[in-house]
């Protein structure tokens, strides 16, 4: 007995020992979460397996992260508090890492990273953010706000920043994201065209992946750039460029199918912004935005012309034809933009009650009602999901203040002017497609972001960031090539 005992604690043949161990443990947690109905306990296998990759190597951990993004699903919490599963403790799990890394390798890093300019611009955003929040109205959710965005930070950006540092690792990092989508995307499509492909049933068949047709038209809309250029990688009509030439087609059917309108309107954008940054005429076209929102802003306000805008509470409902939506929209009678501008009144009328720290971020949907006008209520402004302003700008601009959106504003533009430059500073091919990649994604999530409030999703969110350390670390390395020469 004593021999055999001796036998199995033999530590020798250690991978034979680990897997012993490790069946030891599933076969325990199974049994134990069957015996006692906590069937959770069942998942602590999988924890411990992700924890020791992510102590031999994080890397895989990171490629696991981003193939999850796709997959994740929202949990709601007690006390109003939610997590997606399993993209945030994996975040969470991987910022632990790479504070540990840095303790232990920061000599060894490249400070000009952190010196970049854009990378300045988020750290002032991200004080800004803090400053709102020790200021905020209700700090609890501020604190929940100020840590969610520190772990997409910190993994998506700064780690992603040491991930993605060439060619190679930028197509591992897409293959994990890729295939997952493109399951997630047949999936839903399998089961809409039980239904016709319907605009009715569309909600019906995104659980548990994605939590509406929006999020779901996104992330597919804010990850083409990366199929297109990726396609190009590979020689033409080889087999990796057959699947993302027809992924991409499947793909274009999904955003058609989705029926979201900023979907589409951000693809036109996209090409738009194609030749916008070919010809250099980036900081023109920022220029004219600037001035046409201000512009728009003024006429709305003077007067309180927006006033006249109001809908008919009646006739502003939803609809369940898709083309009947579109001419509800030009009309003002389609509920979804109604609501919008319900919560835009309001937000507007925040700001200017609390213009320089704001109420605090994560807190417009607890105080926007005192704020609302009557005559722009529809039959969904009771908000029973909890919803926000649908406005990333307008919701920087509520809930930091001013110099949260001016500090917002000037990451956007600097990270798009800035990128422009290295497009035309690249000589290498890849280098180009990899630049316009990352820009033409960014300009498709800021675009996004008009009517909708995306980057605290974990299915936008991550590609905000990717986008910025992909451009910082193309922009360095070819700093470094031209001092060579």
């Amino acid at each position: 007995m004593q021999s055999k005992l001796l036998q199995l604690l033999d530590t020798s043949d250690t991978p034979h020992f680990l897997f012993r161990v490790f069946a030891a443990v599933v076969l325990a947690c199974l049994f134990t979460g069957i015996a006692t109905e906590m069937y959770f306990l069942a998942g602590i296998p999988a924890v411990l397996l992700i924890v020791y990759l992510t102590i031999v190597d994080f890397r895989k951990t990171f490629l696991l992260l981003a193939a999850c993004i796709p997959l994740s699903t929202e949990l709601i919490l007690p006390n109003g508090f939610g997590t997606d599963l399993p993209t945030e403790p994996l975040m969470v799990g991987l910022m632990l890492v790479g504070l540990i890394y840095l303790l232990r390798h920061g000599k060894e890093m490249d400070g000009r990273f952190l010196r970049h300019p854009i990378t300045l611009l988020l750290l002032f955003h991200l004080s800004w953010i803090v400053i709102s929040a020790i200021t905020s109205q209700l700090l609890s959710v501020s604190i929940k706000f100020v840590l969610a965005k520190a772990w997409y930070v910190a993994t998506f950006f700064f780690l992603a920043s040491r991930m993605l540092n060439n060619e190679r690792e930028v197509r591992q990092f897409f293959w994990a994201v890729f295939s997952t989508l493109l399951l997630t995307v047949l999936i839903v499509m399998l089961r809409h065209a039980a239904y016709g492909f319907s605009f009715a049933d569309i909600y019906r068949v995104l659980h548990p992946f994605y939590r509406n047709h929006v999020a779901y038209a996104s992330i597919i809309v804010v990850f083409l750039p990366f199929i297109w250029y990726v396609r190009k990688w590979y020689p033409a009509y080889s087999r990796a460029w057959w699947v993302l030439s027809i992924s991409l087609v499947i793909l274009l059917a999904a955003i058609q199918l989705s029926y979201t309108r900023a979907a589409y309107v951000s693809v036109i954008i996209a090409i738009g912004a194609f030749y916008i940054i070919r010809w250099r005429l980036t900081k023109y076209v920022l220029l004219l935005a600037l001035a046409g929102i201000i512009g728009m802003a003024a006429f709305m306000s003077y007067g309180n012309r927006y006033l006249e805008y109001a809908p008919n509470y009646e006739t502003t409902i939803s609809h369940q034809d898709f083309n009947n939506l579109l001419q509800a929209t030009y009309s003002g009678e389609d509920i979804s933009t109604m609501e919008r501008v319900y919560r835009w009144v309001a937000g507007f009328h925040m700001s200017i009650e609390a213009p320089i720290f704001g109420f605090g971020p994560g807190n417009f949907h607890n105080f926007y009602k005192t704020y609302t006008v009557t005559s722009f209520r529809t039959y969904v402004s009771d908000n029973p999901d909890k919803s926000g302003i649908h406005s990333y700008y307008l919701m920087t601009l509520v809930e930091q203040g001013l110099p949260g959106l001016l500090f917002f504003l000037l990451l956007s533009a600097y990270a798009l002017l800035r990128g422009e430059a290295i497009y035309h500073r690249a000589r290498l091919e890849k280098d180009k497609h990899m630049v316009m990649m990352a820009l033409l994604s960014l300009i498709i999530i800021l675009s996004l972001l008009i009517i909708n409030d995306l980057i605290e999703t974990d299915k936008v969110g991550p590609f905000f960031f990717v986008n910025l350390a992909l451009l910082i670390n193309l922009d360095l390395r070819l700093q470094t090539e031209a001092a060579n020469e």
